[in-house]
């Protein structure tokens, strides 16, 4: 096979069976010195591609960490049936507090909960930081030098961003209610913020902490006593017998 003949051929199998992004470089790294296509030549041989997968269940597509083939966001929910496990479900407040960074970054914790109004709990931090979505960029300059937060690379390829200049903008986003829809932030099985709320606690991807108002539950109201009449009836009865 003659690469520069096949080069389209290649290029696919390899996005195939790499399972990941590729970049230009590890695409060029597949060839012999003297067979080595430039990145102009990939370049268009990806865009071949992607005309090609346009009206297929999976497409060629760009992210932060190079090219890869994925199932489209319109697939997405039956492919993800293959899978037993559950989906991931998430708060609406990690929702909210990861659109905040992906927005406002460099950000403080602090800064996050003073436009919020609420505390975030550390176990929100800590999923966020644990799933690789966001990452401490530096420290603000102030007393106490508190953490910067910022989104990683593996933040772009999840949400199948290129950079992010791929967010919409906040012009477009009316309420953090449809954040999901415009950041395709639901996870394969469908779920909603507000239904992951539900769960968030069961589920354990975001854990309740006391003093954290995002983590505060109310402890089981005591139940009241009321006087029956057979209790009532005991009580003068053992009244009149100490009397």
């Amino acid at each position: 096979m003659n690469p520069s003949d096949n080069l389209k051929q290649i290029v696919e199998a390899a996005l195939l069976a790499s399972g990941k992004a590729m970049t230009l470089d590890k695409l060029q790294d597949l060839f012999d010195e003297m067979e080595r296509p430039d990145k102009k030549a990939l370049r268009e041989v990806l865009q071949e591609l992607s005309e090609d997968y346009r009206e297929r269940g999976i497409e060629v597509r760009e992210v932060a960490s190079g090219w890869r083939i994925q199932v489209t966001k319109a697939c997405a929910p039956w492919v993800s049936r293959l899978w037993e496990e559950k989906p991931a479900r998430y708060s609406r407040a990690l929702m909210e507090t990861l659109a905040l960074i992906a927005y406002r970054q460099p950000i403080t914790r602090g800064e996050i909960e003073d436009i919020r109004g609420v505390s975030v709990s550390s176990n929100i931090m800590r999923t966020l930081v644990e799933r690789e979505w966001v990452r401490v960029v530096g420290h603000r300059d102030v007393p106490g030098r508190p953490s910067l937060y910022g989104t990683t690379r593996e933040f772009l390829d999840y949400f199948g961003l290129k950079s992010l200049d791929d967010l919409p903008t906040l012009a477009e986003i009316r309420d953090l209610d449809v954040i999901n829809e415009e950041l395709n932030l639901t996870e394969p099985g469908g779920e909603t913020p507000d239904e992951a709320d539900k769960t968030s606690e069961d589920q354990g991807e975001e854990g309740r902490t006391p003093g954290d108002t995002d983590a505060e539950t109310d402890s089981e109201p005591e139940q009241e006593t009321r006087e029956t009449p057979e209790t009532s009836s005991e009580v003068r009865e053992s009244d009149e017998k100490e009397a």
